[in-house]
């Protein structure tokens, strides 16, 4: 057994008992004692390694509880429109792209949001302009809508005459062409094609983890397919899997994880089983978010799976042990969602997991008190209020709403886990913890005090989401989320105090060193 002393820090260790020390001491995985130096000296033997960590403030672990880890690992090899303002921004980015692929290699990546752009939503014709001959599939920022080339229409088999899915849309003009934007349940044919053209994803997911290491992360809730849960196996046999992996099932897997016995929680330390995942509407900047009230343009946003069939998906889970997440932004997709959820505990009792809502960002007043009184989990996402706000209150000013009411679940006692939903957003946690505390725009401090700030969180609510709450989520008991004795030695020093920064420079705080059972993992010059 190799006895740790890790020493020249702060240790903010969440543990009521001893919230703060200036020392601990691990056994190979786990926290044996916080305190102080002296003291753990005087009274330990058998230390055979001392880490110094430069006088930082150390936390424990941070664990993103909705990331698309394997889109994430895709996403740094492909074009970026992120930053394209205008829809001729981003055909200059692909054209410059394109002239640096390989003959034959397909376009993915995208990330592109039409909102503000001048010229509206883009089509196949413009795309076709600047790849001609090559598939090209590119999502939105939001990931619910995929603007794509004939050539990959032509591959998935999509013409004018396709019959839009149950669930999905495929755009058409006046005269009823395909316009090569297609929406919800349509782009999973996409999807399937990324994963079959995008390459290697166990090497690129072995990239990633350590870009995720680098921002403090040491586990994460992945809700991506199959293919990522073989990388991870992949990684895990070969000893390389250096963060703990919550691995979701998709639904089109759910008869095949049945069959397997898998149960959510199996696994180990370092690859468990998540929830099952489902849609149930689409997203706030893809208009397809499922809402009470039309849109000022008309449209109520989309359901992808009435409450009937979510009903029975919950309960078959419930029964084989497996627990459901369910993503649901729009007011009324939430309100269905608890609906089915009620039902499914009525049916088949409580479940061993607690069931999830992915997102909940929109909620009646009502709905609040629901979700808590049901014991599902909201697992939310800070940054996407920051980005969100002036869509929000162009699309769904005066309605009377609980927008991204993190406080307000809190205060009606759910759980609520807080993540990124990379690579919708970047998988930072400290720009979520900014995000959560601040409710302001990054760049322009917008809105002054805050958007809602009556759902601000504080910062100990905050790193508790990016923590402990994720690990509840997961089915794992105390103390697992904290530097108590007998918790992972998952830990993470900062280049400063988060305790003490003002709020607006949260994000600015840097992972110098980032630990995950026992071992240094990452450290920054």
């Amino acid at each position: 057994m190799t006895r740790t002393l890790w020493i020249d820090a702060t240790f903010r260790t969440l543990d009521p008992d001893r919230p703060t020390a200036t020392a601990l001491l691990t056994e190979d995985e786990h926290v044996l004692a916080a305190g102080d130096v002296a003291e753990l000296r005087a009274h330990t033997t058998g230390i055979t390694s001392t880490i110094g960590l430069g006088g930082a403030t150390v936390t424990p672990g941070l664990v993103d509880a909705h990331i698309h880890t394997a889109g994430y690992a895709r996403d740094l090899t492909t074009v970026d429109l992120r930053d394209c303002t205008t829809q001729r921004e981003a055909l200059a980015e692909i054209a410059r792209f394109v002239a640096g692929l390989e003959p034959g290699r397909w376009l993915f990546g995208g990330r592109w949001d039409a909102n503000d752009w001048p010229e509206g939503l883009p089509d196949r014709d413009v795309l076709d302009r600047v790849c001609p001959d090559r598939p090209a599939i590119l999502p939105s920022i939001d990931g619910h809508t995929h603007w794509v080339s004939s050539p990959a229409l032509q591959q998935l088999s999509i013409d004018d005459h396709t019959p839009d899915p149950p669930g999905g849309t495929i755009e058409r003009d006046a005269v009823g062409r395909a316009t090569g934007i297609l929406r919800e349940s349509a782009t999973l044919a996409g999807e399937h094609l990324m994963t079959l053209h995008s390459g290697d994803l166990t090497d690129q997911l072995r990239v990633a983890q350590q870009r995720l290491l680098a921002v403090g992360l040491t586990g994460v809730h992945c809700f991506d397919g199959e293919d990522a849960r073989a990388a991870y196996e992949t990684l895990r046999a070969a000893g390389e899997l250096a963060i703990r992996v919550h691995k979701s099932v998709p639904l089109t897997a759910l008869d095949q994880a049945i069959d397997e016995g898998r149960r959510t929680g199996d696994g180990d330390d370092w690859l468990s089983t998540g929830p099952v995942k489902v849609f149930s509407d689409g997203a706030l900047g893809s208009h397809t978010c499922h809402m009470g009230e039309p849109f000022p343009g008309g449209g109520r946003g989309m359901e992808v799976i009435s409450v009937p069939d979510l009903v029975d998906v919950v309960v078959r889970a419930t029964r084989a042990g497996l627990g459901v997440a369910t993503h649901a932004i729009g007011d009324e997709a939430n309100h269905r969602v608890l609906t089915a959820y009620a039902e499914a505990r009525r049916l088949a009792g409580p479940p061993a997991v607690r069931h999830r809502v992915e997102h909940t960002q929109h909620l009646r007043p009502g709905d609040v008190a629901r979700l808590a009184a049901l014991d599902v989990v909201a697992s939310m996402q800070p940054t996407h209020c920051t980005s969100d706000i002036r869509l929000v209150e162009r699309l769904l000013a005066g309605r009377d709403l609980r927008s991204y009411a993190w406080a307000s679940l809190l205060r009606a006692g759910a759980l609520v886990a807080l993540g990124s939903d990379a690579p919708v957003e970047e998988p930072d946690p400290m720009a979520g913890i900014q995000a959560a505390v601040t409710r302001q725009e990054p760049e322009t401090g917008h809105p002054a005090g805050g958007f809602e700030p009556h759902e601000r969180l504080t910062i100990d609510q905050a790193v508790h989401g990016f923590t402990v709450a994720p690990a509840r989520a997961a089915g794992l008991a105390a103390p697992t989320g904290t530097l108590r004795p007998g918790a992972p030695t998952d830990l993470v020093a900062w280049s400063g105090d988060p305790w003490r920064v003002p709020a607006t420079e949260l994000g600015a705080l840097r992972a110098l060193t980032t630990a995950v059972g026992g071992v240094v993992r990452r450290t920054t010059a």
